[in-house]
């Protein structure tokens, strides 16, 4: 180990190199009439903390590393800055008023997010909708998934260095946010789904311009690969690091990307198919790589999926309503609550009192793009949820970090985190 040694001088010369702090031990060093050792830093592991305000933690996430060197010996990752408390204000208010809420969770997927609120309180309360809103919904998804995908490439290639790509997908992600606001009239918090249905039906021109999105899409995400799936300084950030074996990825409950990424070969909207998505052909995607490469690639291929199964629901939707008909459940249309009493007083106890699942337990999930999206609602017969628990998949995957990030280099932490690709909106519920 190397030292320096410093010649005993004056109290004022030491008290500049050690601080106010150290006179006490200053006096004892003058006392004994020798000399002071300073240890080399590069030689002792230091504590960093990235975060919780940091550009390359995709939002408030504090991750606390021990290094030993450039080489993370140690890491907590930290969730809780962010204080949402999701769970709790669903229980103030009703089933109806907590949908807006779930634009904030994943807020680079509210469309799926409502989807998914939706569904939950649809299983709870018996509500059955209607084939054209299961299929637009299902048409919603699959353009969240594309939107949130191409934030998530474009994130992980800005995170290791290569801005350009990040410019493109953003570009990308604009055309998507201009047909959501064509579809509901907002861009990025929707609230578009309603219990029982969709907030309102799309126009037939607004489903030839997502067409012809879908149309262009394959070009565009092929100049981005074309760019950057070659570049070797991306490849070397990118593979081997990370690495995830599909045994621990189980063990950790991971889910998503993040799960297929090892291997395994797991799908939501396939094994516990839900909507209509065991009517349209797509495929699964899995790498196994294990690593921030291969989780890249599973994102990259699943957008192509999510086009590929937009293009089947434009060609399957059929005629008809996309809201239920069961007004002791689901609002009623400003038409008939004008016209009718019946569904005025009904829409009155909604507003007021909302609506009243029998008492009971149930669990909800979908395929979102970051993984497994479960609400689970516990009913007291109120129009108020009696407890709602969020699983949310940021908060599933993060539990990977510290084991993907412990004998990498600190400059690997930043592309680990970008190929789990969490939102701290949802994990800190």
């Amino acid at each position: 180990m190397q030292s320096d040694s410093i010649p005993l001088g004056t109290t004022a010369t030491l008290e500049r190199i050690y601080g106010e702090r150290q006179r006490k031990i200053i006096n004892q060093v003058l006392d004994k009439d020798t000399t002071v050792m300073l240890d080399d830093p590069l030689e002792n592991e230091m504590v960093l903390n990235m975060g919780p305000q940091h550009p390359a933690t995709h939002g408030v996430l504090r991750v606390l590393v021990r290094m030993d060197g450039e080489t993370v010996v140690k890491c907590v990752p930290e969730l809780g800055y962010l204080h949402r408390g999701f769970e709790k204000l669903a229980e103030n208010v009703t089933y109806h008023e907590f949908i807006p809420h779930t634009d904030r969770l994943d807020y680079l997927a509210p469309m799926s997010n409502n989807v998914a609120i939706a569904m939950a309180i649809e299983k709870a309360a018996g509500v059955e909708v209607p084939v054209r809103g299961q299929w637009i919904r299902m048409l919603i998804c699959e353009l969240a998934r594309v939107s949130s995908h191409l934030l998530a490439m474009g994130a992980t290639c800005m995170d290791v260095g290569a801005l350009t790509v990040f410019l493109w997908t953003f570009a990308e992600r604009e055309k998507i946010y201009d047909l959501f606001e064509q579809i509901c009239g907002a861009r990025f918090t929707t609230s578009y789904t309603r219990v029982g249905g969709v907030a309102n039906d799309i126009e037939l021109h607004v489903l030839q311009q997502i067409r012809d999105y879908l149309n262009s899409f394959p070009a565009a995400i092929a100049n981005c690969e074309g760019l950057i799936n070659r570049n070797r300084i991306f490849v070397d950030r990118m593979a081997g690091v990370g690495f995830m074996p599909p045994e621990k990825a189980i063990q950790l409950g991971l889910t998503g990307p993040c799960l297929r990424g090892s291997g395994i070969d797991h799908d939501l909207r396939r094994d516990e198919p839900y909507m209509l998505y065991d009517q349209v052909e797509y495929d699964v995607v899995t790498n196994n790589d294990c690593d921030c490469w291969g989780r890249y690639q599973v994102r990259v291929q699943e957008m192509k999926e999510s086009v590929r199964i937009a293009h089947q629901i434009l060609d399957k939707m059929p005629e008809g309503p996309v809201m239920a008909n069961q007004p002791d459940k689901v609002l009623p249309r400003k038409a008939e609550i004008y016209t009718r009493m019946e569904e005025l007083i009904n829409d009155f106890m909604l507003v007021n009192f909302g609506t009243m699942p029998e008492t009971g337990e149930s669990y909800h999930a979908i395929e979102s793009p970051k993984g497994e999206l479960g609400f689970y609602v516990v009913s007291d017969g109120t129009g108020y949820p009696w407890k709602m628990k969020i699983r949310s998949p940021s908060s599933s995957n993060l539990q990977a970090l510290k084991y993907m990030c412990e004998g990498s280099m600190i400059a690997d932490v930043v592309a680990i985190i970008g190929s789990i690709d969490p939102v701290m909106g949802e994990a800190d519920k």
